[in-house]
């Protein structure tokens, strides 16, 4: 399979900035009706992922980095296709 998981404290602080900074900018990432700021996005990303509530993956084939929430159904889809 070339999705992997990607352990938040195994990236640079710079790398995690990067990834953060990229997800929080695409199209369909609001937060809620009211319009929140790129830092205060950016805080709530990093918490997720820092506290285990959000997982960083990778796609090998299609070189792409994502976020998903750790309860998310794909995930639990993408851990029975591995075991």
């Amino acid at each position: 399979m070339s999705i992997h998981r990607i352990p938040v404290n195994k990236l640079s602080h710079e790398a995690l900035k990067g990834i953060i900074e990229e997800y929080i900018s695409r199209d369909g990432t609001d937060y809620s009706e009211v319009e929140a700021s790129a830092e205060t996005k950016f805080r709530y990303v990093k918490q997720k992922l820092q506290s285990g509530l959000a997982v960083l993956i990778f796609d090998d084939e299609a070189e792409t980095t994502n976020i998903f929430l750790a309860d998310d159904l794909i995930l639990k889809k993408l851990d029975e296709l591995t075991e």
